[in-house]
């Protein structure tokens, strides 16, 4: 069962995809057409419904102060490491419409009928330990610089962080090992859960895949990296309202991304 998900019984065929050779042309195309997919099948409030509930638990457990505080910011910056799992049904829905399939926000629970369901679900499992992993190396980072404090609020911390030289020292190594965090999810899962749609040919390939188109194209895979950080920013700002758009978007722009980057 298990050599089965790692390796696909119907991947023999698809033992090396084929990684093309991409510009940074081809990120603008991708967004384009990312943007004209969520126009179609729009998913806003789907996304409104699960972000608001998660953040807003995140948030309250935090703002109550205690040992969770210091890691409000590594919490929800994090949840952008699990966006490749969240937008699971969204590239379900650009390959439907791909397709000329009729095309509702519904169908993006018919990523849970995928004939690569189990592959996609032991991935899952490695980004939510990357996130665990995440984590503890962000709180690792605060007690190397800000030492065993636990501020009694959300104010106290932010004044501490912006106030001291320790918290600089915070927020520069702290985005060091986020960005190395970040780096690492961009590499496994850039075309790899895409691709596990499309054909089913384990998580092996899938992840080799992923890691190769990086390697392929590193300058523009640092570019959509870079346009993939500074969107889900700016979709945190109006209290985290603009992820319900920005976050389709992205998923409909991966899916089209895949398909510059992967021959068929």
């Amino acid at each position: 069962m298990v050599q089965a998900v790692l390796v696909s019984r119907d991947s023999q065929a698809h033992l090396a995809p084929i990684v093309r050779k991409i510009g940074l042309s081809d990120i603008r195309v991708a967004l384009a057409r990312g943007y004209a997919d969520f126009n179609e099948t729009p998913t806003q409030l789907v996304f409104l419904g699960i972000i608001y509930p998660i953040v807003g638990f995140v948030a309250a457990r935090a703002a109550s102060g205690g040992a969770l505080l210091p890691l409000l910011y590594p919490l929800v910056a994090g949840l952008s490491l699990m966006g490749p799992v969240a937008a699971l049904g969204i590239y379900e829905l650009s390959r439907r419409r791909e397709q000329g399939l009729p095309t509702t926000w519904l169908n993006a629970f018919d990523v849970l009928r995928s004939p690569a369901i189990g592959s996609i679900a032991a991935l899952g499992v490695l980004m939510v330990a990357i996130f665990v992993a995440w984590l503890f190396a962000a709180q690792a980072v605060y007690r190397a610089t800000m030492g065993e404090m636990l501020p009694g609020s959300f104010w106290a911390l932010l004044s501490a962080v912006l106030t001291t030289s320790a918290g600089w020292r915070l927020i520069l190594w702290g985005h060091v090992v986020g960005l190395f965090f970040a780096f690492i999810i961009l590499s496994l899962t850039v075309v790899s859960f895409p691709l596990l749609l499309d054909r089913n040919v384990g998580v092996q390939v899938a992840v080799r895949t992923s890691i190769r188109a990086v390697l392929h194209n590193p300058i523009p895979m640092t570019a959509w990296g870079i346009v993939v950080a500074v969107l889900l920013a700016l979709g945190c700002l109006p209290l985290f309202v603009g992820l319900a758009v920005v976050m389709p978007v992205l998923g409909h722009a991966t899916w089209h991304l895949y398909r510059q980057v992967v021959e068929a």
